[in-house]
């Protein structure tokens, strides 16, 4: 199938275009501001109607303008012009802060997501439920959701080996990961996601079965050694990661040379793919180079 939607936005906007434009960095979407305000105020000037909206937020002291950028925009005429943009946390934002009908049904629907997650911190086994109903309705056997439950858990051990051996943060956690990676698949997390064509989807659900198994391989590896040799701090751990990840190096050569083809592949799981127009946006962020998605609804 071809992906040219993002399915968040087309759940949201029926039959409207909302230009978007993905952060190959940060892997993140911006998101046109006036497209947004033009669908749910149904102004006929929807930059008029937001920079009178922003000035008011301004005004209330909401952040959301703050965090709000300008990066050029394809225009209908095919022109780029200067554009406000917000990630998608912060057109939820604008979107509660625009007094229509057109906003009611999904603020209605923010309110129950807030609801669902508190009766999760009461009752975990919802949000456990709510992960296999996902993977159910995205087209995963029940035997491939029960390996992906079984992975996450695994995953959460090798985590906790760490912990104790003195890695803490967030970043910390990722240039492990990394490591792992670098050293079987030639590639960091991002690179083979990019290599695969992903963007927001996570990449174990878009591998398949020998990639998942030397994944699995070269993460189990990493936590026995980890467990037993206790490596302390971030450099130390560095060098077991790598001797983990090696250990499912050996493993592919040894497969690839049998099959003759590599294992790694740039297939995904549901074929995802991106229609892209690239273009230059100086002065945003560190003048990265963005790819444009423009999302075309039909719901």
């Amino acid at each position: 199938m071809e992906q040219n939607k993002m399915h968040l936005i087309n759940k949201i906007f029926n039959n409207e275009t909302i230009r978007t434009m993905w952060d190959k960095e940060d892997e993140k979407y911006y998101i046109s501001i006036i497209d947004i305000v033009s669908i749910i105020s149904e102004s006929q000037d929807g930059r008029k109607y937001w920079n009178k909206l922003k000035q008011r937020l301004k005004e209330e002291g909401n952040e959301t303008v703050t965090n709000c950028h300008q990066l050029k925009l394809k225009a209908k005429d095919g022109k780029y012009r200067m554009t406000d943009v917000c990630d998608i946390e912060g057109m939820f934002r604008i979107i509660e802060s625009i007094p229509s009908k057109n906003a009611e049904p999904i603020k209605q629907w923010l309110a129950h997501l807030g609801k669902e997650r508190i009766d999760e911190t009461f009752d975990p086994s919802i949000a456990l439920q709510r992960v296999i109903d996902l993977y159910r309705a995205k087209g995963y056997d029940e035997e491939w959701i029960a390996k992906r439950i079984k992975s996450l858990q695994e995953r959460k051990k090798l985590t906790d080996v760490w912990k104790e051996n003195g890695i803490e943060s967030n970043i910390e956690y990722a240039i492990l990961t990394n490591e792992i990676y670098k050293e079987w698949s030639g590639m960091t997390a991002k690179e083979y996601k990019q290599y695969k064509g992903l963007r927001k989807e996570n990449l174990r659900d878009n591998m398949d079965n020998i990639e998942l198994i030397l994944t699995d391989l070269s993460e189990e590896a990493t936590k026995r050694l980890a467990s037993k040799q206790k490596p302390n701090g971030l450099k130390e751990n560095m060098k077991v990661a790598k001797m983990g990840g090696h250990a499912a190096k050996v493993a592919r050569e040894d497969v690839e040379r049998n099959l003759g083809e590599s294992v790694v592949t740039k297939e995904n799981k549901l074929n995802y793919k991106y229609i892209e127009d690239k273009k230059e946006n100086k002065g945003f962020l560190k003048k990265r180079k963005f790819n444009w998605l423009v999302i075309l609804t039909n719901w």
